[in-house]
């Protein structure tokens, strides 16, 4: 009876699985295997990871998130996806300056505890509300601004790379239409492939194609790594990614489990600091391309797709690191950059915008100064000093307790 069952649950997704799915699929794993792969690498070649390091990093980013992700779209039939906090992986690279990859992954399995917790407890939503969004978005901004930066200095050092690809970003970007078809972003990294290809540019290693070895790390725990990255992990996971994904899913007329996917991002925490992968969150970009378009009850089947796909890309992750390691700097900063500019333009939107702007602005201007306090990075000052500048001369944004 439960083999018969099995039988006809698979014919189900099979029968649901369509050409429009397919599409909407293959253009949100290109998507993520592309601008943010490339944070990925600019983060962990920054912070001095190995090839060895990163090449791990990727398999649980994708391998392990690519097995929650199936199982939850089969189980709800909702298209919920799960990668990896792209702000969380920005906020390691500052940190790998000065605590060691033990201590950074100590501070991984710490968040997944936490955030288990929270999602096991309900209280995730006042988690969520404990600091204003704007305080949250304007350290967001201070760390990606960075990456905004790299996108023009690598158009200064490498033109011939870079200029090409941030053409055909803002070419694309300007018709819409055009642009639902053929992402900008993807037809960014297409250009830059041509360009390397026409100019040489390659470094051609061993591209034997090597399956997965990931390693396993003992994490340290350190009290300088917890204050520095935990809260502020835990925040980019509940509040700016799996709060992008959430609304986006709704905003498509899904009802996402709102406790299950935060237990889901604490185990995948836990799971994926142990190879070395930053902490697992729900994705908006991805769940908002594989819900735009067909029929609303048969979504689940994209991100199927795209969980299958993520598991071929961990499996075979040092053959695709390798392959990104051999493009010119350039080509990934230029990559992750644009990548980073739709996100950039929203923290700053998000932070500028109405209430909080005081405090948003001290914490933007604590996480760009990247002067570390204590030995602890300045993302966190941003985010106590941020509060604290709000709280103080913007009493009136808070709301009254009753």
């Amino acid at each position: 009876m439960k083999a018969n069952e099995k039988n006809r649950g698979l014919s189900r997704v099979f029968a649901d699985f369509g050409g429009v799915y397919f599409a909407n699929g293959l253009v949100a794993f290109l998507f993520a295997v592309s601008g943010p792969v490339a944070i990925i690498l600019a983060v962990g070649t920054r912070g001095g990871l190995t090839a060895s390091d990163l090449s791990s990093w990727i398999f649980g980013a994708f391998f392990v998130n690519g097995v929650i992700s199936i199982a939850f779209c089969l189980i709800y039939r909702l298209p919920l996806v799960f990668l990896w906090t792209i702000p969380g992986a920005v906020l390691v690279g500052p940190a790998l300056g000065h605590l060691s990859f033990a201590e950074v992954i100590g501070a991984y399995v710490a968040t997944g505890v936490l955030i288990l917790v929270l999602g096991l407890s309900g209280w995730v939503r006042r988690a969520m509300d404990a600091v204003p969004m704007p305080i949250v978005m304007g350290m967001v901004a201070g760390v990606f601004l960075r990456f905004g930066l790299d996108l023009v200095y690598s158009i200064r050092d490498d033109f011939w790379i870079a200029a090409p690809m941030a053409a055909a970003f803002i070419v694309l970007s300007a018709f819409p239409r055009i642009a639902r078809f053929a992402p900008p972003l993807i037809a960014a990294l297409a250009v830059g492939v041509v360009m390397i290809w026409a100019l040489g540019r390659f470094e051609a290693g061993p591209e034997t194609l090597a399956v997965a070895r990931p390693n396993l790390y003992v994490p340290a725990f350190s009290w300088r790594a917890m204050v520095e990255l935990v809260v502020p992990l835990a925040i980019t996971v509940l509040a700016v990614q799996n709060g992008q994904g959430i609304t986006v899913l709704r905003s498509s007329s899904h009802a996402p489990p709102v406790n299950a996917i935060t237990i889901a991002c604490g185990v995948g925490a836990l799971v994926t600091a142990f190879v070395g992968a930053v902490s697992t969150c729900l994705t908006g970009p991805v769940n908002a391309i594989i819900s735009s378009s067909g029929d609303r009850r048969r979504h689940y089947t994209a991100g199927v797709f795209v969980g299958l796909l993520a598991l071929a890309f961990g499996l075979f992750a040092p053959f695709f690191t390798r392959l990104m390691l051999g493009t010119p700097k350039a080509f990934i900063a230029a990559l992750a950059g644009l990548a980073m500019l739709r996100v950039l333009e929203t923290a700053f939107t998000v932070s500028f915008r109405d209430r909080f702007a005081v405090g948003a602005l001290v914490t933007f201007l604590v996480t760009v100064a990247d002067v570390p306090i204590l030995s602890i990075g300045a993302p966190f000052w941003g985010l106590v000093f941020g509060y604290a500048a709000s709280r103080l001369l913007e009493r009136s944004d808070f709301p009254v307790r009753k």
